[in-house]
């Protein structure tokens, strides 16, 4: 990716990033319907940035209570 391109700063929640590292490491990229090649992109880029965080030192323990964390008020 061109590091001329505007960018955007994001915070997310640790527990999100440890969740969303964790899915986009083990997701088949080919099997997540999208309409555009873009979106897949994206994802990898994503994927990319989180690695250079904490989150790719994270532990099993660490990520499984992430998980626990971001599931627990979820009404829907």
């Amino acid at each position: 990716m061109n590091k001329d391109l505007p960018k955007v700063a994001l915070e997310l929640w640790r527990a999100d990033a440890l969740v969303l590292f964790d899915w986009l490491q083990d997701v088949d990229l080919n099997a997540v319907p999208v309409s555009h090649p873009a979106q897949k992109q994206a994802l990898m880029d994503l994927l990319t940035r989180l690695e250079e965080t904490d989150a790719a030192e994270a532990t099993h323990d660490e990520i499984d209570a992430a998980k626990a964390e971001v599931s627990q008020d979820m009404g829907w």
